[in-house]
């Protein structure tokens, strides 16, 4: 199987997927200061992209962001979270070490707290 790169959101508010997060997809290049955005896309139905966010040799060693516009989803569900709302783009920078073993990128989101883990 490709390595790949993916991702999905848990509403753990409603115990749901999160259907229609805004996500985009950016890598820290060498110089450590320039990040090049790779991938915009939204989460379906389930929670999850279409598609992986990377997949083959489009997926390298290096550092990455996956940024979650959960802000913007809550509101639409009419969750009163604040003005400025506590959570708004919520930011997961990780490493990828070894491309060929693919990984995986939940989140699992309230419109006050957030959380992941590298899944398989």
């Amino acid at each position: 199987m490709p390595a790949k790169l993916s991702t999905h959101v848990l509403d753990t508010m409603h115990g749901r997927p999160a259907a229609g997060v805004a996500i985009s997809l950016w890598r820290r290049e060498a110089d450590s200061a320039t990040w090049t955005l790779l991938v915009e896309t939204a989460t379906n139905a389930d929670g999850r992209t279409d598609a992986p966010l990377l997949a083959g040799d489009a997926l390298t060693a290096g550092v990455y962001e996956i940024r979650f516009r959960i802000g913007a989803y809550f509101a639409a569900l009419g969750v009163a979270a604040g003005e400025p709302a506590f959570l708004d783009e919520v930011p997961i920078r990780f490493g990828v070490a070894d491309p060929s073993a693919g990984y995986h990128v939940p989140l699992l989101a309230t419109p006050w707290s957030y959380g992941t883990y590298r899944g398989s």
